[in-house]
C-alpha cells in the first residue's frame, strides 16, 4: 500500500487535487465556525419549536448551550486552518476525522438525506487525506512501522500553497464577519 501511495503522490493532478481538497474541507469548517464564534445560529430561524427529534431542534439545543456553541466554533476554526495550511495539514486531517465522524453520526439520526450525503462525502474526502499522509501516520497505527521517508513531491512543498491558504482563510473570515454584521 505504501508503494502505491508513494507512486500516486508523484502524479501532479493528484497533488493538486489533494491541495485543493484540503482547501475545500478546511474552508467549509472555517466558514461554519465564524458564526458560532460570534454566537449566531447556524440556521436563520430558531428551531426551538421544531419537533424534538428534528435536526433544527438539535442545532437549536447546541446553540442554546452557550459555551459549547463557542467551543465548536473555535474547534472548527482551528482544525480548518490546520487543514488549509498545507504545512500542518496532516494534523488537521487527524483532528478533522473524529469531528466529521461525529457529524456524520448526528446526520444519520435525522431525516435529512442531502445533509447526510454531504457529510459522508466530507468524511470520505478526509479518509483520502489520511491515506495520502499514511507515511506520517503509520507510526501511530502500526506496532512496527518501517523507516520514514518524505515522499511528498516538490509541487506540494512550495510555499505558494501556504500563502494561498492564509489568504483564503482571511478572505473567508472577513467575509463571514462582514456577513454577520447584517444579520
Amino acid at each position: 500500500m505504501e508503494k502505491l501511495i508513494a507512486k500516486l503522490k508523484q502524479t501532479i493532478a493528484l497533488q493538486l487535487f489533494t491541495i485543493f481538497l484540503r482547501y475545500l474541507l478546511g474552508s467549509a469548517f472555517v466558514y461554519a465556525s465564524v458564526f458560532k464564534i460570534l454566537g449566531i445560529r447556524f440556521t436563520p430561524k430558531s428551531g426551538e419549536n421544531a419537533p424534538i427529534d428534528s435536526l433544527p431542534h438539535f442545532l437549536e439545543a447546541m446553540y442554546q448551550s452557550g459555551y459549547y456553541w463557542y467551543f465548536i466554533g473555535w474547534g472548527q476554526l482551528v482544525v480548518g486552518f490546520l487543514l488549509m495550511s498545507q504545512i500542518l495539514s496532516t494534523l488537521g486531517a487527524v483532528a478533522f476525522f473524529p469531528i466529521m465522524l461525529n457529524i456524520v453520526m448526528i446526520t444519520t439520526s435525522f431525516d435529512s438525506i442531502s445533509v447526510f450525503i454531504i457529510t459522508c462525502l466530507m468524511l470520505l474526502a478526509n479518509i483520502y487525506l489520511l491515506l495520502w499522509d499514511w507515511n506520517k501516520l503509520k507510526f501511530i497505527v502500526l506496532l512496527e512501522p518501517k523507516n520514514y521517508y518524505d515522499d511528498n513531491a516538490e509541487l506540494s512543498k512550495r510555499k505558494v500553497w501556504v500563502y494561498l491558504a492564509l489568504l483564503l482563510f482571511l478572505i473567508i473570515v472577513f467575509y463571514r464577519l462582514h456577513a454577520g454584521a447584517y444579520l
